[in-house]
């Protein structure tokens, strides 16, 4: 049994030897902070709910990967993660801003641009093959929020 009083690096190393719930009571504990803290950089409640289920994935990607390296400093460790998507979820607006007409929707939504290059195909076949293979590393559980959250026609 899991004593919700642990600490957070006890919590990692139960997570670390297969005990789901001890990554449950390090999400529950941390998602409002971390949500709090990205929601203040990009001040929209919808990309600050997906950057903070990027986190998490990313949080238990690095951890299951054997990549994580246990200093005591989840909390920090995962506020620097959140912080650095919420930068990046910036820097891809900049890099590619988005047109909006008079009538409020995208330009994009109306105009057929030049087709994708085969590098662009390339890559985004390689982005979908690579988010399969996370999201199979993935508990059911996080796999069935995933999936309602994104993909409600599979249901």
């Amino acid at each position: 049994m899991i004593d919700s009083r642990f600490g957070d690096s006890k919590l990692v190393s139960l997570y670390q030897n297969g005990n789901e719930k001890a990554f449950e009571i390090l999400l529950n504990r941390h998602k409002s902070r971390i949500y709090t803290a990205i929601y203040l950089i990009v001040k929209d409640r919808y990309v600050a709910e997906d950057l903070l289920q990027e986190t998490f994935i990313k949080a238990v990607s690095t951890i299951r990967s054997g990549r994580y390296n246990e200093e005591g400093k989840f909390s920090p460790w995962l506020s620097r993660i959140a912080h650095n998507l919420a930068i990046d979820y910036f820097r891809k607006r900049k890099r590619y801003p988005e047109i909006v007409l008079e009538d409020g929707s995208s330009v994009f939504n109306s105009v057929e641009f030049s087709e994708e290059s085969i590098e662009s195909k390339q890559i985004m076949r390689d982005n979908k093959s690579r988010l399969r293979s996370l999201i199979k590393e993935l508990p059911d559980e996080q796999k069935q929020v995933l999936i309602m959250r994104h993909y409600p026609c599979l249901l």
